[in-house]
């Protein structure tokens, strides 16, 4: 557990929408991020684009809020 809690924040450049921006987000997030859109047989670039046009904060927490909820028991 002490190397998770250790993981640096690692800005990656994604496009959206045609558009290239950053996100800055740690390991452990972007490879649950990569699983849940593997899962969803989905590219992880639409995934992103969706999170981004329902959020309501910077994209960074977006991303890291959708992993929290989509690994939540339901």
């Amino acid at each position: 557990m002490a190397d998770i809690l250790s993981s640096k924040v690692i800005k990656r450049s994604v496009t959206i929408a045609g558009h290239t921006t950053s996100v800055s987000i740690e390991e452990p997030f972007w490879e649950a991020l990569k699983r849940l859109a593997q899962a969803q047989k989905r590219p992880l670039a639409n995934l992103i684009a969706d999170i981004d046009e329902r959020r309501g904060t910077n994209l960074s927490s977006a991303l890291r809020l959708y992993v929290l909820d989509e690994l939540q028991p339901k």
